[in-house]
């Protein structure tokens, strides 16, 4: 679970040049913001998956 969480702060960081580069009217930036939003949407997913799998295990690792 923390090795998920970790990549996507990694991944989050990761799309901040972009990020900026899109707010300043590249088009092309835009879009790999959006794919990697997509990313992010799916790792997000996967944590929460992760989180209540952990939650619903009798001795998780609190």
């Amino acid at each position: 679970m923390l090795e998920t969480y970790e990549q996507l702060k990694e991944l989050v960081v990761s799309i901040e040049d972009d990020v900026r580069k899109a707010a300043g009217g590249n088009k092309a930036a835009g879009t790999r913001v959006r794919k990697l939003l997509q990313d992010v949407k799916n790792r997000a997913q996967a944590l929460r998956v992760e989180v209540l799998e952990n939650r619903s295990t009798p001795s998780g690792d609190a």
